[in-house]
C-alpha cells in the first residue's frame, strides 16, 4: 500500500515537472533557419537587377524582357520564403501550466466521466485570450465528443470555452492532442446562392471559408475569367493557392501577390481571375476586406447599405499587384454581400450598384441563405430569367454570441 502511494505520487510529480517545462525552438534549428533564410535571401538578390537587354532585334529584346520578368517573379517568392523563415526562427514556444487547484479538479471531473489527461497546459495566444492544450484518451468505447470537455473546462475556470476547429470531433482510446479556446464574442453564419450561365454545366465562380482556431474566419469568392470547365478550374486553383498560403501563416498581402506572381508568370493571355479576401475578427467584431479585380461589395446594417469597390486589376496582369485593405467594424446584426460581376452585369446600365443596394435594403429576411437565394431570385426577375454569365452572392451575417 505504501509502496503504491509512493509509485503514484512519483508519476504525478513527473507529471507536474513535464507540465512545467518551457518549449522553444532550439538554437541550432534557430541558426539554421535564419541561415536557409540568408541563403534565399541571398538568391534573391542574385536575381535582383534592372533591366539590360544585350540583344539588338526587337524579338531578342522581347524573349530578354520576359525573362527578366521571370527572375524578378523568382526573387520576389524567394524573399517572402525567406521572411517566414525568418519570423519562425524568432518564435519562442512557450506553455505554462494550469494552477494546481483548477488542475486537479479538471483531473477529477475527467476521470469521473472516464477520460484522462495528461499534459494540461496554457497555450500562447493573441491579446491575452486563453487557450487550453492537453492530451486526451478513454476506455470507454464510442468515445466522448470534445465538447464535454470544453463543458467541463467552462465550469471549472468560469469562462467559456470551445473545441479548436483544429481539435478532433471524439475523445476515444488513443491518445491525441486537443486545444480548447475562449468563446468568441461574435458568431457569423454564411450562405450562398448562384445560377450557372445558361450555356453551361459548371459555374466558373468559387468560393471558400476558412476557420482557425484564432477566432478567425476567412472569405474567399473567385470569378475565373469566362465561363464552363476551365474558367471554374482557374478560380478553384486560385482558392487552393490561398488556402495554402494563408495556413501556412503568410500575410494576407503576402499570398495575394505569390498568387499573382505565379498567375503572371504562365503568360497566360485569358487567364485572370478575380478575387475577394473577407477576414472576420470574431472577438473584436472587425473585418478586412481585400478585392482585386472583383464586383463591389455590400454591407447591410439595418436599412443603411455601404458599397465597397475596388480599382484594382485581376490577378495576372501586372507581375506586382496593389493589395488594397479596406478595415470595417461591425456590429450585432450586420450583414457582408459578396458577389461576382455576372449578378451586378444582369442588372444592366450605369447605376447597377445602386439597383443593388435598394434591392439589399429592401430585404426583410435575416437567414443568410434566405438572403443570397431572394437577392439572386430579384436579379433573375430583373433581367427577364437570362443567365449571361455565372452569377454566385455570398452572404456572411455576424451576431454577437
Amino acid at each position: 500500500m505504501i509502496f503504491t502511494m509512493e509509485r503514484n505520487q512519483l508519476i504525478i510529480e513527473k507529471q507536474d515537472r513535464r507540465e512545467r517545462q518551457c518549449a522553444q525552438v532550439s538554437e541550432l534549428c534557430k541558426q539554421r533557419l535564419l541561415g536557409y533564410a540568408e541563403s534565399f535571401h541571398e538568391l534573391a538578390r542574385s536575381l535582383d537587377g534592372s533591366f539590360a537587354p544585350v540583344a539588338e532585334d526587337r524579338q531578342g529584346v522581347l524573349e530578354a524582357w520576359k525573362s527578366w520578368e521571370n527572375r524578378q517573379v523568382i526573387s520576389t517568392n524567394l524573399k517572402e520564403v525567406a521572411q517566414i523563415m525568418t519570423q519562425v526562427a524568432m518564435e519562442e514556444l512557450w506553455y505554462q501550466p494550469l494552477e494546481d487547484r483548477k488542475r486537479r479538479l479538471l483531473h477529477h471531473a475527467l476521470r469521473t466521466e472516464g477520460i484522462y489527461a495528461e499534459n494540461i497546459c496554457y497555450l500562447p495566444n493573441e491579446k491575452g485570450r486563453k487557450a487550453i492544450g492537453m492530451t486526451l484518451f478513454t476506455d470507454k468505447k464510442g468515445g466522448i465528443p470534445a465538447t464535454e470537455i470544453s463543458d467541463m473546462l467552462s465550469v471549472i475556470l468560469k469562462q467559456q470555452f470551445q473545441t479548436s476547429v483544429t481539435s478532433p470531433y471524439l475523445v476515444d482510446q488513443n491518445r491525441r492532442s486537443f486545444v480548447f479556446v475562449e468563446e468568441a464574442r461574435y458568431i457569423a453564419l454564411t450562405g450562398f446562392s448562384k445560377a450557372v450561365k445558361e450555356s453551361e454545366t459548371i459555374s466558373g465562380d468559387n468560393y471558400s471559408v476558412i476557420e482557425s482556431e484564432k477566432g478567425k474566419m476567412t472569405i474567399l469568392l473567385s470569378d475565373g475569367t469566362g465561363s464552363g470547365e476551365q474558367a471554374n478550374a482557374d478560380s478553384g486553383k486560385v482558392l487552393d493557392l490561398m488556402e495554402k498560403m494563408l495556413e501556412a501563416g503568410f500575410s494576407t498581402e503576402a499570398a495575394v501577390n505569390m498568387v499573382n506572381a505565379a498567375m503572371f508568370a504562365t503568360g497566360e493571355e485569358y487567364n485572370h481571375p478575380t478575387l475577394d479576401i473577407c477576414t472576420l475578427d470574431l472577438y473584436q467584431g472587425h473585418c478586412d476586406i481585400c478585392k482585386v479585380g472583383g464586383a463591389a461589395t455590400f454591407i447591410k446594417r439595418e436599412q443603411q447599405v455601404e458599397e465597397i469597390s475596388g480599382g484594382t486589376l485581376p490577378l495576372g496582369i501586372f507581375q506586382n499587384v496593389q493589395v488594397q485593405t479596406l478595415h470595417r467594424q461591425l456590429e450585432d446584426g450586420d450583414y457582408l454581400i459578396f458577389m461576382t460581376d455576372g449578378v451586378l452585369d444582369a442588372l444592366e446600365g450605369n447605376d447597377c450598384e445602386a439597383l443593388m443596394q435598394e434591392a439589399i435594403r429592401g430585404i426583410n429576411e435575416r437567414n443568410p441563405q434566405e438572403i443570397a437565394e431572394r437577392l439572386i431570385q430579384q436579379v433573375l426577375c430583373h433581367c427577364g430569367g437570362r443567365i449571361l454569365d455565372d452569377m454566385t452572392i455570398l452572404v456572411v451575417g455576424i451576431w454577437e454570441n
